[in-house]
């Protein structure tokens, strides 16, 4: 576990022997389910989700829906012109999101 992982653990185990863990809002409900969180790590999918919740929207995440949306109007697409101009925009819609990928995959690592 990282230094990160056990300062949170630590945390959590502090608020729990305090109480602070108990009435929540879905106490004892099951966890909803999020088959997107199994390709990233616990933490990343707890910080997005605090964000998400937060209503802040990381860049990684709304060009990921960009990215999405663009494959669907590719796949429409029929005009030869006009599918090449959305095979661009998909294309450069990819390296930012892998940009922003990467930017926070090595911030996260410092």
């Amino acid at each position: 576990m990282s230094w990160l992982g056990r300062i949170v653990e630590r945390q959590i185990q502090k608020a729990r022997l305090k109480g602070q863990l108990q009435d929540l809002s879905g106490e004892g409900a099951p966890l909803p389910d999020r088959p997107g969180d199994a390709f990233i790590s616990a933490a990343d999918a707890a910080a997005f989700r605090i964000m998400a919740e937060a209503g802040v929207l990381p860049e990684e995440i709304r060009l990921k829906k960009e990215v999405a949306a663009q494959r669907v109007t590719l796949s429409k697409t029929t005009d030869p012109v006009a599918r090449k101009a959305a095979m661009v925009r998909l294309a450069d819609l990819q390296t930012r999101q892998s940009i922003a990928e990467e930017a926070r995959r090595r911030f996260m690592k410092d």
